[in-house]
């Protein structure tokens, strides 16, 4: 059953109105009011039973989704300062002040897997509805960057270790009598394999690696041995991944870095500062005049750029579609997508050097490849303020809700900072209307008094 906040008109002796508490021109207030509460609740009620228990009402659980987006809070954090705050509370619907935690913290996963990914691009076509331009801009500018996965700096020796541990563990779980564990001799064989560029340290840690991956094969033989065919199915597609992560060399292709995250992919920036990468792909689209996002799509792998371009086009054309917006007709990018000068009904633009453009094309092009790097801040802002820059929820479905989650976050700061600015604009209006008045005032009585 699909759980609703019920208005309440009656006072309460023992509870505290919200109204009473709060400042209703304070931003968040507004753009709580800005926001279509009744449109979001029709589209997500199909993915609620009809019978059973009352669930979490849609706006207290996707209100405090779009709160933690915001302000790059935690599943656990946003719960605790959503107690704290009268604002907050406000925003998710409430009518009086709470002093209880609303839901436990594990409600945000199984909310994600209701909402996939045509559901977090609805919540992404709200957003862009806060900004009425955007839903129309012609020129977009895309560009794509790198969304780090929660994983430690691979190395062969780690991953070497980690299956020869998880082979332990499905020993002790199916009850096999191992001839050795090897759990002592693998963790000095890890010490002696740090550090192997050093050339005293080079030959003993070349050994070492090369023994851990014996052990580990030899594991993972005597478990093929000792299993049940029943249980071995099971375990078939694990050991099939141990297999791969202990035979891959350095010029191996799709090779895996990450056990409980095989998807994760190896991507080079051209970065001084960091060589290498260890995340997914992510294509950003962004209103060349308005700064809103209406695309962010992940990519498995580590295509070239220009692989990117239909399937972000065709995104940010459905979230554009949703507020009755059209596809937007032009795209600037950087050389790196070179290679592509049209998709549908998208015209490509990248920079060349070309004699045969008039003077005024060529002053033409040269602004807007400047107004191109305005989409490099953004990136940084998604990062840095809207948790794109590391990835902590889980598998290929974890990429996906995260990059658009961090787009829909950016899109309301957006809206949310123009609503302060707007308020801090009327005031100082107010007060040179009253500094006039008051001049003018001073002026009669000066002449009264004369």
């Amino acid at each position: 059953m699909l759980g609703k906040i019920k208005p309440d008109f009656q006072q309460n002796l023992f509870q505290t109105r919200l109204t009473d508490l709060i400042n209703l021109g304070h931003p968040l207030v507004k753009l709580a009011h800005e926001l279509n509460w009744n449109k979001m609740e029709l589209e997500f009620q199909k993915l609620y039973s009809e019978q059973g228990r009352p669930s979490i009402p849609i706006r207290k659980i996707a209100g405090l989704l779009l709160l933690k987006e915001m302000f790059k809070e935690s599943d656990e954090s946003v719960v605790e300062r959503w107690i704290e705050n009268p604002y907050w509370q406000y925003f998710t619907g409430e009518i009086f002040f709470q002093n209880k935690q609303p839901f436990d913290p594990s409600e945000f996963v199984h909310f994600r897997k209701r909402l996939q990914e045509s559901g977090l691009e609805f919540l992404l076509s709200q957003t862009v509805s806060l900004h009425p331009e955007a839903k129309n801009e012609k020129e977009v500018q895309i560009d794509t960057t790198v969304m780090e996965k929660n994983i430690t700096f691979p190395t062969d020796a780690k991953l070497a270790k980690k299956v020869i541990d998880n082979c332990n563990k499905i020993a002790n779980k199916e009850g096999v009598i191992q001839r050795q564990t090897y759990k002592r001799v693998a963790k000095q064989h890890l010490r002696d394999a740090y550090f192997g560029h050093h050339p005293k340290r080079k030959k003993k840690a070349v050994a070492a690696r090369k023994k851990l991956r014996t052990i580990g094969n030899r594991v993972i033989r005597e478990l093929e041995r000792k299993l049940p065919e029943s249980t071995l199915k099971q375990y078939e597609s694990e050991f099939v991944k141990y297999k791969k992560v202990l035979s891959q060399e350095r010029k191996s292709k799709d090779k895996i870095y990450s056990l409980h995250e095989p998807q994760t992919a190896c991507i080079a920036k051209g970065k001084a500062h960091k060589a290498y990468e260890f995340g997914t792909k992510v294509a950003v689209t962004r209103g060349r005049k308005t700064g809103i996002i209406t695309s962010i799509k992940r990519f498995g792998g580590n295509p070239h750029d220009s692989k990117t371009l239909e399937e972000s086009l065709a995104q940010s054309e459905r979230v554009r579609e949703q507020i009755g917006g059209t596809r937007p007709t032009i795209a600037s990018t950087d050389r790196g997508f070179r290679g592509v000068t049209q998709v549908e009904n998208t015209k490509i633009e990248i920079p060349k050097n070309t004699k045969e453009k008039s003077r005024y094309k060529q002053e033409v092009a040269r602004k807007r490849f400047r107004a191109r790097t305005a989409i490099e801040p953004t990136i940084s802002h998604l990062k840095r303020n809207h948790a794109l820059e590391l990835n902590f929820l889980k598998g290929v479905d974890g990429d996906i809700h995260n990059a658009l989650l961090s787009g829909i976050g950016y899109n309301l700061k957006m809206r949310f900072n123009q609503i302060k600015e707007q308020i801090v604009l009327w005031l100082q209006f107010l007060i040179l209307i009253f500094e006039n008045v008051v001049f003018n005032i001073n002026l009669k009585t000066q002449k009264v008094s004369f």
